[in-house]
């Protein structure tokens, strides 16, 4: 009986968190299971636009930061 994997077994194998007797498992387990496999994939295109992502404060934010750090007398930076 093979283990069924979870989608925190794939994640942890994406980062390399896994030891590597239960990677050779989950390999053989990607190449059987066409559902795994395809969930796998899935992961891997959401891990790449994730890592597009640039995220910045809007400039209201940073308005408001440096207004707050202003009246509290802290030092600019």
């Amino acid at each position: 009986m093979t283990k069924p994997f979870t989608p925190n077994d794939l994640v942890r194998y994406i980062y390399r968190e896994m030891p590597e007797a239960e990677q050779e498992l989950l390999m053989q387990a990607l190449q059987s299971d066409d559902s795994l496999m395809q969930e796998y994939v899935e992961m891997l295109s959401t891990i790449e636009q994730l890592d597009q992502v640039r995220l910045q404060p809007s400039d209201k934010v940073v308005k408001a930061i440096k207004a707050m750090a202003h009246s509290t007398g802290l030092q600019k930076v």
